[in-house]
């Protein structure tokens, strides 16, 4: 499919962002691109990214844009910023919860605009990082993943992988070495810890390479996860060519 390529400010999405670390005012070094998580919005993880330090990677760009308002099933229909939408859980406990193919796909094309974005003003795809909370978690790796470009890498917080039957047939050959970074809370009521697991493990099982941590919290971040996401981040952007 076609990846669509936002402008800045576009009724669909709106983009925020900033460059910390080295010249800010030249051409950024890497970027990465931050998908918030469900009824959020770009701003919301500004603070967190504001505590990162990558200067020794020279200027980074943070990108931070907001997902369209739609309305979502498990909220009752309420309208609110989301990649996809979210149905209940099965009433039969053993079958999955059902998944919103067609919101996720939209979203996608949305998500790899934003890498040919960044492509477009010079950061090469092997320095740009796309990172998710959540939703935004899901977001990162089902585009990440099939993405065409060789991106640095692929963050996961407090997320899981969505559509996971289909990743097998539709990754891409580009980044079936992609380092990815997973993290999650192990009292997680949103998205249970469980459900986290077993997408680091159906990803271990394609041959990623996962780097996973967990941490005696809820549905959030903690300090100790931006320390370890922090050095694994100047990782994977200095080894990046």
């Amino acid at each position: 499919m076609g990846a669509m390529l936002p402008p800045m400010n576009t009724p669909l999405l709106e983009i925020q962002e900033f460059v910390t670390g080295g010249d800010t005012a030249a051409t950024p070094s890497a970027s990465l691109i931050v998908l918030h998580g469900l009824g959020a919005d770009g701003s919301d993880f500004v603070p967190i990214a504001q505590e990162l330090d990558l200067g020794a990677v020279g200027p980074v760009r943070f990108v931070f844009p907001s997902a369209p308002v739609r309305p979502v099933t498990i909220n009752g229909g309420y309208r609110m910023r989301a990649w996809y939408d979210i149905h209940p859980p099965s009433a039969d406990p053993a079958l999955p919860r059902p998944e919103d193919a067609a919101g996720l796909r939209a979203s996608q094309d949305l998500v790899q605009g934003l890498i040919e974005r960044e492509i477009a003003r010079g950061v090469p795809a092997g320095r740009i990082v796309l990172m998710g909370f959540s939703q935004g978690c899901a977001m990162a790796l089902m585009t990440g993943l099939r993405a065409p470009q060789r991106l640095a890498g692929l963050v996961g917080l407090s997320g899981y992988l969505p559509l996971a039957a289909t990743t097998a047939a539709e990754r891409g050959d580009a980044n079936r070495d992609v380092p990815i970074f997973l993290a999650h809370g192990e009292h997680d009521p949103m998205v249970t810890i469980d459900r986290a697991t077993a997408s680091r493990d159906a990803l271990m099982a394609l041959g990623y390479r996962i780097e996973w941590h967990s941490y005696p919290m809820e549905h959030s971040v903690c300090a100790e996860e931006v320390d370890d996401l922090n050095a694994w981040l100047l990782r994977v952007l200095s080894a990046a060519p």
